[in-house]
């Protein structure tokens, strides 16, 4: 498993148009949710 970034680390990676993963306690849905600034979608 790898290691969980920072806080401030996900907000800098969104900030540059990078895609995160969002994810949950294991003792609630144990998901994940995939975030990317709206800035950087396009209908492509």
């Amino acid at each position: 498993m790898s290691a969980l970034a920072p806080i401030q680390d996900i907000i800098a990676d969104i900030k540059a148009g990078k895609m995160v993963i969002l994810v949950d306690e294991e003792d609630r849905e144990n998901e994940g949710d995939i975030v990317i600034a709206a800035d950087y979608i396009t209908p492509e």
